[in-house]
């Protein structure tokens, strides 16, 4: 509305100016078209440098993500500058996606990565936007595009102390290795010692607990599996 009103005033202002005849009239009408032209312009002006009329808004989201290589544990980033706190994490939001997504790269982004104990990788998402206070607001600076205006967005990405995290050079060097002779007779060897390895954690978990529950077991079991699957990673990449 307020964008009406500006190019409202500003038309009716000149119409003013240039068509009233009588010196009173004149005088009244281009007060009252010069103060809705520049009224509105100021409210237009202080909506786009100081938000008028707005408040900030943080929302939450969290979602579970998957390893771009579903048979390992690998949390992928690209870095990006020289201090890191640009870098791009790399990460499905499903097991059957076929293309991968990352972390936005921009000024008003900043991701990190933390080390949880927890069972699968989430990523939270912090945004803060910039909303308007009531719908009289809303109604004024319709067609602004200011409303949902990013301030700030956080990721934070938790992956389980069992993953390996690695460049994305890193990772194409670790597919290269695996593809190798030398790298499929070590996987064909790995996966006998791998269900020994796993056999022996759930073996030793159900002496301690012997109650243990089926959804208990399988958790052991996927922690043992990405703890040894996290070793073989960090011999291939030596």
């Amino acid at each position: 509305m307020v964008i009406i009103l500006t190019f409202l005033g500003a038309i009716l202002f000149f119409l003013s100016v240039m068509f009233t005849r009588q010196r009173v009239w004149r005088v009244i009408l281009v007060t009252i078209t010069g103060l809705i032209f520049v009224g509105s312009t100021t409210l237009m002006t202080l909506n786009y440098s100081h938000h008028f009329g707005m408040k900030k808004v943080t929302t939450t989201m969290t979602r579970r993500i998957y390893p771009v290589n579903s048979q390992m544990p690998l949390a992928l980033y690209q870095p990006v500058g020289t201090n890191g706190e640009d870098d791009v994490y790399i990460y499905k939001t499903s097991p059957r996606q076929t293309k991968p997504q990352h972390t936005q790269a921009n000024e008003y982004t900043h991701s990190q990565l933390k080390w949880k104990n927890v069972a699968n990788p989430q990523i939270v998402t912090t945004t803060t936007r910039w909303r308007y206070k009531s719908d009289f607001y809303r109604f004024l600076y319709a067609w602004s595009r200011m409303d949902g205006t990013l301030v700030k967005r956080t990721n934070t990405l938790e992956y389980p102390r069992t993953y390996v995290l690695l460049t994305t050079k890193q990772a194409k060097q670790l597919q290269a290795k695996a593809k190798s002779a030398n790298g499929q007779q070590a996987q064909a060897a790995a996966r006998q010692q791998g269900q020994a390895y796993v056999t022996g954690r759930v073996q030793a978990a159900m002496a301690k607990n012997p109650h243990m529950t089926a959804a208990q077991i399988q958790a052991v079991s996927q922690q043992a599996e990405q703890e040894f699957q996290a070793k073989m990673v960090r011999a291939m990449l030596k």
